[in-house]
């Protein structure tokens, strides 16, 4: 199939590359030609504009916004939607909250344009790894882009199947779903990144009370001097607490034991918040996922081995990297 992905970052990039490895033509347009240029040079076309793009894809013309959560994310598929024709296609797979896709959705679909909402998760590791993707939409218009969606998929790999899953969907094994209508897929995305952010801390304390039993406040005979690199790689092999973030764990302590080249000061994207929001909306407890969204605005005004941690994972799975914490009460 041809498509246009427009923002060729961390994920645009190699979305793009993926796409071209299972055989798509895949035309692409970002706001730094020099990205552009490098990525026209495995294959894609590129394009100086919107415009332009728009021009050289094939109706029904279908478009991958691939961009941060926000204002260049709505004014992007503003200019889409006046470039493009009814039947044509609007995809987001970027992080934006759900409620903004419900409302694009609403606006686009009386001018007979499809939206479709991608919650992306893959981070860098994408291209090799595949991206795990949750979806909102139409139903025929996300069964129309499935080859899409298989191409960029992990598939089954080699995870065993789940017993009893004849009567269910089929695509979840492959690593993505159809799960509801506009902003359902965003929405599952978000609770993703939630869980994460309750995953992440609860390795980082664990490992934070690992680093600190050498200490000289417990009796000498409770103290133990753990290598926490070894730790972590033991418990990748067979645990029932492993996973790619353990993975990820265990690769940062490897390399730097005491994580000294992370700062601490751990960000948050959104999703966290967003999640927070909808568990209060719908009266759900929260405990976790609360907590660990605090302790992320807590490790801007004092830093810890954890926080390092926490850091660590984050570069680990998805190439980000730590910004200088923000005065208290400044956004």
């Amino acid at each position: 199939m041809q498509l246009g992905v427009i923002g060729l970052g961390r994920m645009g990039g190699n979305i793009t590359r993926r796409l071209m490895r299972h055989g798509h033509q895949v035309n692409v347009f970002d706001v730094a030609p020099d990205a552009v240029a490098a990525i026209a040079r495995e294959g894609a076309v590129g394009a100086d504009s919107l415009e332009n793009l728009a021009a050289a894809l094939k109706p029904p013309r279908i478009a991958w916004v691939m961009l941060p959560a926000g204002r260049i994310t709505e004014e992007t598929i503003a200019t889409l939607a006046d470039l493009f024709a009814p039947g044509d296609i609007i995809i987001d797979g970027g992080n934006s909250f759900f409620k903004d896709d419900i409302r694009r959705a609403e606006t686009l679909t009386p001018r007979g344009l499809h939206y479709v909402d991608v919650g992306t998760s893959g981070g860098v590791w994408g291209l090799e790894r595949g991206f795990c993707m949750m979806i909102g939409g139409e139903k025929a218009v996300v069964g129309r882009l499935d080859p899409i969606f298989q191409a960029l998929a992990p598939g089954i790999g080699d995870i065993a199947r789940t017993p009893k899953r004849e009567n269910f969907d089929p695509r979840a094994e492959q690593g993505y779903l159809h799960v509801g209508p506009a902003g359902a897929g965003h929405f599952v995305k978000m609770v993703h990144n939630g869980i994460e952010y309750g995953l992440m801390q609860a390795y980082a304390e664990g490992f934070d009370i690992l680093r600190h039993r050498v200490s000289a406040h417990l009796a000498a005979n409770e103290r133990f001097d753990l290598n926490l690199a070894d730790i972590a790689e033991v418990w990748r092999r067979g645990s029932v607490v492993s996973s790619w973030l353990l993975d990820l764990t265990a690769a940062a302590l490897a390399e730097s034991p005491d994580l000294a080249h992370f700062s601490g000061a751990v960000a948050d994207s959104g999703e966290g918040r967003w999640t927070i929001e909808a568990a209060i909306a719908e009266a759900v407890p929260a405990n976790v996922l609360s907590a660990a969204l605090y302790a992320r605005f807590r490790s801007r005004e004092s830093e810890s081995f954890a926080d390092k941690l926490l850091s660590a994972m984050r570069y680990g799975f998805g190439g980000h990297v730590e910004k200088p914490a923000p005065q208290r009460g400044v956004p």
